[in-house]
């Protein structure tokens, strides 16, 4: 589009009317001489009039020109400006770092800047009156040079404002992704109150009360009112921090929701189990007086004195098991079900006790019974054991290393006394079988030591 089709319609048309004359006067070859002479003067005289076509004509469809130029540069720029502040408004919604405060404080250098030149610009535009016609060469020039100038200074603003844009790449797809997480992070804390909602009533609807898991989910009431009230209002990452949290609890109270009937069945599973075993460990108890009367009555006191009171503490333990199954009866029966969970916890550990204590009566007898019969296979185990560790000790080297043979050579020692100490009328036989054992195990600790260096060494 040229310079004279971009004028408004009221010059175009005092134009036409200027030079509606001129065109007359090609036809004047069919007009009388006296109305072509009449007429010539009105078409060239001075009287205010410019000629259409010229040096004058030329300068002034520049400075349109670059009246033009400067308008689209100021267009530009202030794309450019919505284009940054949508981009500096993502960013602050959702990053409060030192970095994101100091591009919004750039942003708000940048928008002081161009309401300078733009200032500037709409103070040249007004400044020229490029339809007047009065308007000489020298004004022309002038108006040409002050938009020119305008349209530079829009320019170079507009290509700072890019590179700033540009650098603020990363921010931004941050804020972006953050921004992305948004909604689906808000619609699953929904969706996820709503499905424990919906496990809660399933459970009642079974005669099961989960009063504790309906205490939790009210409480996420209050979370709900906030989400609800949005970004806007509570900022958008601390609206997918409640989300998430939201999310995790409701979660929480679904999944314990949708266990509960199993809970239930396995609290009375085991409450049923526990009862037969604290029977079946006070039948075993009433065994144990027959065995120690045994172990009196064959061996030395040192092998039996220890298990003197297992009768009366296993009596006392499985009635202390017996009072805590009827609290957790009582707490089932209640549905407070991490109260019976704890008091089932107690009667095993109870019974645990009691059953060992029990077992070691008649355990003891037994070993007591097969050392006294060959306490040469006892003997020979631990020998092995030792002469296992030695031959570990001593592989690869010409002499073994102090620290391990040190405790070997301790063990032996330590297994001759304990033979020697058979001697006698009335041998200590559970004297020999603990420190036959204590040998053993010094044995295993040093080759777990060599193993243990020498795999250190190799991965070294």
């Amino acid at each position: 589009m040229t310079a004279t089709e971009t004028q408004p319609h009221e010059q175009r048309e005092r134009r036409r009317v200027r030079g509606g004359p001129l065109r007359d006067v090609v036809g004047l070859v069919l007009l009388p001489l006296p109305l072509l002479v009449a007429m010539v003067p009105v078409s060239f005289a001075g009287g205010g009039t410019r000629r259409w076509f010229g040096r004058g004509e030329s300068q002034r469809a520049d400075a349109q020109a670059a009246k033009d130029a400067a308008a689209a540069a100021f267009y530009e720029l202030d794309t450019a400006h919505r284009d940054l502040r949508i981009s500096i408004e993502t960013i602050t919604a959702v990053d409060n770092s030192p970095a994101a405060r100091k591009a919004a404080e750039d942003y708000a250098g940048f928008g002081r800047r161009i309401d300078e030149v733009s200032q500037q610009y709409i103070t040249a535009v007004d400044s020229h009156d490029l339809d007047r016609d009065d308007l000489d060469g020298a004004a022309v020039a002038r108006a040409r040079a002050d938009l020119t100038r305008a349209k530079e200074e829009l320019d170079r603003v507009r290509s700072e404002l890019e590179r700033f844009a540009q650098g603020l790449g990363p921010l931004l797809q941050t804020a972006e992704t953050q921004l992305a997480r948004l909604a689906p992070a808000v619609e699953r804390a929904r969706q996820a109150l709503l499905a424990a909602s919906n496990a809660l009533d399933a459970v009642r609807a079974q005669g099961l009360r989960a009063d504790d898991l309906a205490t939790r989910l009210a409480a996420l009431g209050p979370e709900l009112t906030k989400l609800n009230q949005g970004a806007g209002q509570h900022g958008v990452q601390e609206t997918i921090r409640r989300a998430d949290d939201m999310l995790r609890k409701a979660e929480g109270v679904r999944t314990e929701a949708e266990r509960l009937p199993e809970k239930a069945a396995e609290t009375d599973k085991r409450l049923v189990s526990l009862r037969t075993r604290a029977q079946a460990i006070t039948t075993r108890a009433g065994k144990v007086d027959p065995v120690l009367s045994e172990l009196r009555r064959r061996y030395s006191a040192a092998c039996w004195q220890d298990l003197q009171q297992v009768p009366e503490q296993a009596a006392r333990s499985v009635q202390q098991a017996e009072v805590k199954l009827r609290e957790a009866q009582q707490a089932r029966d209640e549905q407070r079900w991490a109260d019976a969970a704890s008091l089932l916890a107690t009667v095993r550990a109870l019974l645990d006790g009691t059953d060992e204590a029990v077992s070691a009566a008649g355990d003891r007898l037994q070993r007591l019974d097969a050392v006294s019969f060959d306490r040469q296979k006892e003997v020979e185990r631990t020998r092995f054991a030792l002469r296992d560790a030695q031959r570990l000790a001593m592989a690869g080297r010409s002499t073994p290393d102090p620290r391990h043979a040190g405790p070997l050579d301790e063990a032996v020692a330590r297994l001759d006394r304990a033979v020697a100490g058979l001697e006698g009328r009335h041998p200590d036989w559970w004297h020999f079988l603990t420190e036959t054992e204590a040998v053993r195990e010094t044995a295993a600790r040093v080759v777990q030591e060599i193993r243990g260096a020498r795999g250190g060494a190799g991965g070294g």
